[in-house]
């Protein structure tokens, strides 16, 4: 951090939230001090001479932070959305420790990329910034209003033509991107005219508008009734809300598209890069802990410290990992990463994802080289520590994937 932000207020922490914090090791104080952390935005590539125009719309000097290209900060009290540049897509709001998570993915262009938790959506802008005019992205979670609202942010601020936003995570297998898609309909095609007296699905995908057929959107509803009315079972197919024209997805058949993958196939036509940053309790989030004044501390022991709840998310955590590697092509990278500072929700959840995977090794992050960042427990892995970083906590693991014969 090239410039330290001065603590202005404070709030006092509930009791059963410092034992938490105590038991895993961790600092209070760092969320005590609520002006502690400043605010970040990242600036599109090319857009660097707004600067000025910017601090003249906030009143207050913008900072370009060192260690992390196109991303500045300013006082955490400073708001940019009525600012021309936020309104017109040239800059967003994401911390410095998340825009390091998509640093660390080493997305080139031409890169096919999963994000199995996308939303709300920042750090999917930041990855079609990197593979530029092509390649393609999906973008995966479980609520409908979260993916809607990340559709409306990329439209805003990114290329969204090579995006597949569809609902699901742990259990979400497709594979929709254009090479994997290609060599689909080859395959498809073989196998249906082999196949004589059987009907041939007609449903095609079209390329994505906000005005659906009667057809889809009878389906869609039929679809969401069904989850209402049984709402554990997760075996349909993800509901596709968005898909452009060169994600893979127009021009394929529902049964093309929904089809078993195998392992084989995988390996060879699986994503190049997946990103799970998975859901956790939040509570290397300063921001997000210091909002519980206003939403009522039984609210935090409920989300945070409730052991039932807790055990929960890292099973969830476990089967989000277990789920992306397993649609990583052989030699792909994957990376995890958690704003959790708790032990059970990272390195506990890497090591027994290693211990079940023996295809997945830890890798190196290279570019954390320059970052504040220190080494997490297990070898390889990175922590954010807000009150060294001065960013959110964070923690960091790299997987690639080996072919083992």
């Amino acid at each position: 951090m090239d410039e330290k932000v001065a603590p202005v207020s404070k709030i006092v922490l509930p009791a059963a939230f410092v034992e938490f914090l105590h038991q895993n090791g961790l600092d209070p104080s760092i969320y005590i001090a609520s002006q502690s952390i400043p605010r970040y935005i990242r600036l599109k590539p090319g857009c660097g001479t707004r600067v000025t125009e910017i601090e003249e719309e906030v009143k207050c000097k913008i900072r370009e932070l060192s260690w992390l290209p196109n991303f500045y900060f300013l006082p955490p009290d400073v708001h940019i959305a009525s600012t021309k540049g936020y309104q017109e897509g040239k800059i967003y709001g994401i911390d410095a420790a998340s825009g390091a998570s998509v640093i660390a993915l080493n997305v080139s262009p031409g890169d096919h990329i999963l994000d199995l938790c996308a939303a709300p959506g920042a750090k999917l802008c930041m990855i079609l910034d990197l593979i530029g005019c092509s390649g393609s992205v999906t973008g995966v979670d479980v609520a409908r209003h979260r993916l809607a609202a990340s559709r409306t942010m990329l439209q805003k601020y990114g290329q969204v033509t090579d995006v597949v936003f569809s609902l699901q995570m742990e259990l979400f297998s497709p594979l929709f991107h254009q090479g994997f898609s290609q060599a689909v309909s080859c395959v498809m095609n073989l196998i249906k005219h082999r196949l004589v007296g059987m009907e041939e699905e007609s449903e095609i995908y079209k390329e994505w508008t906000h005005r659906r057929p009667y057809k889809e959107r009878k389906r869609v509803a039929k679809a969401r009734e069904n989850v209402s009315r049984h709402p554990f079972v997760r075996n349909q197919d993800p509901e596709l809300i968005f898909y452009g024209r060169n994600s893979g997805v127009v021009g394929l058949r529902k049964s093309e598209v929904f089809r078993s993958v195998d392992d084989l196939e995988i390996l060879q036509f699986g994503y190049d890069k997946v990103f799970v940053d998975a859901e956790c309790t939040h509570d290397g989030s300063v921001r997000h802990i210091q909002k519980f004044e206003q939403w009522g501390w039984e609210t935090l022991s409920r989300r945070v410290l409730d052991a039932e709840r807790t055990d929960d998310v890292t099973v969830l955590q476990l089967k989000l990992l277990t789920n992306g590697f397993r649609l990583l092509k052989a030699g792909g990278f994957l990376v995890y990463s958690t704003c959790s500072l708790t032990v059970a929700q990272n390195e506990d959840v890497v090591e027994q994802f290693l211990s079940q995977n023996l295809s997945a090794e830890l890798v190196e992050i290279e570019d954390a080289k320059g970052w504040p960042c220190s080494p997490a427990r297990t070898p390889k892995t990175l922590r954010f520590d807000p009150s060294a970083s001065f960013t959110s906590g964070l923690f960091i693991a790299k997987f690639t994937k080996l072919t083992i014969r």
